[in-house]
């Protein structure tokens, strides 16, 4: 579960709602089907910047319950009252726009009075029309908020009477009325680090962590890391992130610091963000006394693939690794598995879905011959983004599928730390660098905006250079530190490209710059002009559609 660092700068406002909204739909929801099962066992993997940024919505939701006083979030602060109605043209189409970004099968069409607004304001084309957006009265757009905020609620909270009031209701909400919805958001939000703990606490979920901003820490240490999986790609100017393994380590240690703070105790795994790894960076893990990262299947595949000489069985992907003399082990997502819940049986009927899992769960058995002991199937994947692609939340899917996992006498249920203490590793030379996207860094570099991105970014960390002694000096380097960080996080260039849609593009292009911009703020230098243009050209081009499948936010 991760989202990017949202606000724009130290101090700014949210520029996009994902964490909030991912909070009542996905995050609440995971929980309570744990929470329904409790012979159910996972792994749930927090990055430390989602951890801050749920504790940040809590306060600031305090806030504004004691005292009435906004919030950091543009569409909460309309929800509650806090904020007017825009009244100019181009305010009512960015509002529309903004509601108008929910699946639209399963979130938009499965409310009719939901579909019915948004149809009364769109044009042929599926914007806003402008010619239109003077005559509404601003209750249309309280009720257009308010149902986007009851469309991205979770199956888990349906059944509390703020939602299920509001759903009757249909239209004409009152302040009153959206200011409990308000209130379930808030409460929602300061109950999901208690309820994970909890389920920690009592062995059920094993909590994991990704380096503290998610940066792809492979490249960060060095650029050399994509040759082995993209030899051809083109690189970014700067032949290395200056720096880098110190910058990895303070991710690793401030990550450390925020997840101990939130559940109590140091996590034994860490997932590298998106399964990036290297011979280097698991060595970093090593030093750090980490038990168990874990990659996807297709850096396995590289790895074996260059091995002169060699042909692994594919027996040893189902068993765990342990680069040269590493304690810490590397586990392979099965990828098939895995992109079949991702990708896949969002399409299908839930029972038949689970039975084919099941059913893939025992081939898999039975290629083995059945010597499950010091074997372990990996099955990894989002935590946000595939769920809104099923029906209901997949809320049926997940009920079912955890009845079946937890009732098949075949089937053991362990987390990653569990199996590391019961899976003999393999031994392996060294690693085809890569993440678990395609095995490669190429979702993050070797295209033009992509490696933009970098020399950027490269740039702005030769300025931090500059004037880091002075500020620790002065005691002020920290929050520059901090703001550095987020401009490490990995989502920005996973944005860049040309396979999004351009408004997302736009967004995240525009995002990134600002947090560059801050970083130059306060380190008291000049903004360079550069940072005015937009680093992807999908950024110039406002026009664009819903996300594509499997896409971030």
């Amino acid at each position: 579960m991760h989202q990017p660092w949202y606000r724009a700068g130290p101090n700014g406002d949210y520029q996009l709602p994902w964490v909030y909204l991912h909070a009542v739909k996905d995050y609440a929801d995971m929980a309570a089907h744990l929470e329904m099962h409790p012979r159910m066992r996972a792994v749930v993997n927090f990055t430390p910047v989602l951890l801050e940024q749920l504790a940040d919505y809590e306060s600031r939701l305090d806030q504004w319950l004691d005292s009435g006083r906004r919030t950091n979030e543009s569409l909460l602060n309309l929800l509650a009252g806090a904020d007017p109605v825009p009244g100019d043209i181009d305010g009512r189409a960015r509002l529309v726009h903004a509601c108008m970004r929910a699946h639209e099968r399963h979130m938009i069409d499965a409310h009719p009075v939901y579909r019915a607004l948004l149809n009364l304001v769109l044009d042929d084309a599926g914007e806003a029309d402008r010619a239109l957006l003077p005559y509404l009265d601003e209750q249309y757009f309280l009720d257009l908020v308010t149902w986007y905020h009851l469309a991205w609620t979770g199956q888990s909270l349906k059944g509390e009477p703020a939602v299920r009031e509001l759903v009757a209701q249909g239209r004409f909400f009152d302040r009153v009325a959206r200011r409990r919805l308000v209130t379930l958001v808030r409460d929602t939000i300061a109950s999901l680090i208690p309820r994970y703990r909890a389920l920690a606490e009592r062995g059920q979920v094993e909590l994991s962590m990704t380096p503290y901003a998610h940066p792809i820490m492979p490249l960060m240490i060095d650029f050399d890391a994509m040759s082995c999986s993209q030899p051809e790609a083109p690189r970014p100017r700067a032949d290395r992130y200056p720096g880098g393994v110190d910058r990895a380590r303070w991710h690793l240690e401030h990550g450390f610091e925020v997840f101990q703070a939130c559940f109590g105790r140091r996590p034994a795994g860490v997932w590298l963000s998106e399964g990036g790894v290297s011979d280097e960076a698991v060595r970093l893990l090593d030093e750090y006394d980490v038990t168990w990262t874990a990659t996807g299947e297709g850096v396995w595949a590289h790895t074996v693939q260059r091995a002169p000489g060699t042909a692994a069985a594919r027996q040893d992907l189902f068993r765990s690794h342990r680069p040269g003399d590493c304690v810490t082990r590397i586990f392979f997502r099965d990828d098939g598995l895995s992109d079949l819940i991702g990708f896949e049986y969002q399409q299908w009927d839930a029972g038949e879905a689970v039975a084919d899992f099941v059913k893939h769960v025992r081939n898999i058995a039975e290629f083995l011959d059945h010597h499950g002991d010091g074997h372990v199937i990996s099955v990894i994947l989002d935590g946000e983004n595939a769920w809104e692609h099923y029906p209901g939340n997949a809320h049926e899917f997940l009920e079912r599928l955890y009845d079946a996992l937890t009732e098949c006498d075949a089937i053991d249920l362990a987390t990653f730390a569990e199996a590391a203490g019961t899976c003999p590793p393999i031994v392996c030379d060294g690693l085809c660098a890569g993440s678990w996207v395609y095995g490669s860094f190429s979702t993050w570099i070797g295209e033009p905006d992509k490696n933009r991105a970098w020399d950027r970014l490269v740039e702005a960390k030769l300025r931090f250079d500059v004037v880091r002694e002075e500020m620790a000096a002065a005691g002020t380097v920290a929050a520059l530190e901090r703001q550095l960080a987020i401009c490490e996080g990995s989502d920005w260039f996973w944005w860049f490209g040309d396979d999004n849609p351009r408004r997302s593009v736009r967004d995240f292009d525009r995002l990134y710059r600002r947090q560059l911009a801050a970083l130059y703020e306060m380190s008291g230098g000049d903004v360079p002009t550069a940072l005015d243009e937009p680093l992807s050209n999908g950024a110039v081009d406002a026009a664009g559609g819903a996300m594509r499948r499997g896409g971030r936010h």
